[in-house]
């Protein structure tokens, strides 16, 4: 199965730019909030901000990316936790706010088991979670191929552009920054040309494939 998955996510990728039936990738990742015990020392003139080794904990919470590669747009969501619940909400944002206006979303993403049809129907309710997934067809990555989900190339970028070698004690404040991060880097409409495409996957990845003897 791990192939079919990997060649159907690459056609999704063929695609062209369609507003009606957008592709947008998604993934997520934990961050753990951290509070200073000692003021950090600031900025100074070829001198970064300076950080007490001593910190508190604070718990983690959840970053969500979902990111458009053809049209160059992205959208981060900070939650408190990384449940079902989070992940319908998160996807009805989607379906409702960001792309209120598309007929039908393709959504690549992995298979947490979070994301599929039956999570949706625990947190929903089998009728509005039908009417939700009317408007969405979902491509699962293959169980070791989440290198194949571009968001999640995304979320590592925004991770060394914004988070990385920083500490947010509250959840507000690492959405102020993810939101200014994700805002930046859409007014650039920095988008992915990609270039890895099925018949590359058949020859590069071919141990993957199936052995027919004859």
């Amino acid at each position: 199965t791990e192939p079919r998955q990997m060649e159907q996510v690459l056609d999704v990728y063929e695609k062209p730019l369609d507003v009606d039936h957008p592709v947008v990738c998604v993934d997520e990742a934990s961050r753990q909030l951290i509070a200073e015990i000692a003021l950090p020392i600031p900025m100074e003139p070829g001198q970064p901000e300076r950080f007490d080794y001593e910190y508190r904990r604070n718990g983690t919470v959840n970053l969500f990316m979902a990111f458009q590669p053809l049209l160059g747009f992205r959208e981060v969501v900070v939650t408190d936790r990384r449940t079902s619940m989070d992940f319908a909400a998160f996807l009805k944002y989607l379906v409702d706010v960001i792309y209120f206006s598309a007929t039908r979303l393709t959504i690549v993403l992995d298979n947490l088991n979070t994301h599929f049809r039956k999570s949706f129907d625990d947190v929903m309710g089998k009728r509005a979670a039908a009417k939700l997934l009317r408007r969405v067809q979902f491509h699962y990555t293959p169980k070791h191929g989440s290198w194949l989900n571009i968001a999640e190339n995304e979320l590592s970028s925004m991770t060394r552009q914004c988070v990385m070698r920083r500490r947010f004690a509250t959840i507000e404040k690492l959405r102020e920054q993810t939101t200014a991060w994700h805002q930046h880097s859409n007014a650039r409409q920095r988008g992915v040309d990609w270039q890895f495409k099925v018949d590359d996957a058949r020859v590069k990845l071919k141990s993957v494939y199936p052995k027919i003897e004859v």
